[in-house]
């Protein structure tokens, strides 16, 4: 064996004992998590939701699971969801797989949202097309630990509510 190859062996033993690198303390992940009541108008209409967020990998990601809470036809939650969030450690850039029961697709790109914190929000966009936007914006209220969400249509730079919720403790 060559002086070369043992080194190189040496250094990939070496990096695969190294640790993962979890993430930088975040404020905003870390108030993420827990049992929360979501409550508000979506589609102009009043829900309630359970919804649980709880870090995943090592803290290297957040698990969230939503669901509703009015039962539908069949007796099945008419919404449930499953996000899984993650921050670049590096560009501070957050990103979003938002899975659901409204649309079953293979990981398509419009289910990707992006956002860079901005105070205490995280403004999630997710770009359908060239001119179709959604936007996902979580606000943390310090004073009494909740979360607004602000969902947005956006199609041609003009927005519309689609969703005004509040999640509060369990």
């Amino acid at each position: 064996m060559t002086k070369t190859t043992g080194l190189s062996i040496l250094l990939l033993l070496a990096a695969a004992q190294l640790p993962a690198q979890s993430l930088p303390a975040d404020s905003l992940f870390d108030r993420l998590i827990g049992h929360w009541v979501l409550r508000g108008t979506i589609a102009r209409q009043s829900t309630t939701h359970d919804v649980d967020f709880e870090w995943m990998l090592g803290r290297e990601y957040v698990k969230m699971h939503e669901v509703s809470r009015e039962p539908g036809p069949n007796g099945a939650p008419p919404y449930e969801a499953v996000a899984l969030f993650g921050r670049d450690p590096r560009s501070g850039e957050y990103a979003v797989l938002w899975l659901d029961n409204t649309g079953a697709s293979a990981f398509d790109a419009a289910g990707i949202g992006r956002g860079k914190v901005a105070g205490d929000s995280i403004p999630f966009v997710f770009n359908y097309t060239a001119t179709d936007r959604f936007h996902n914006t979580f606000v943390y209220n310090r004073a009494t630990d909740s979360w607004q969400w602000h969902l947005d249509n956006d199609s041609s730079g003009v927005r519309r509510p689609f969703a005004r919720v509040t999640l509060t403790r369990r």
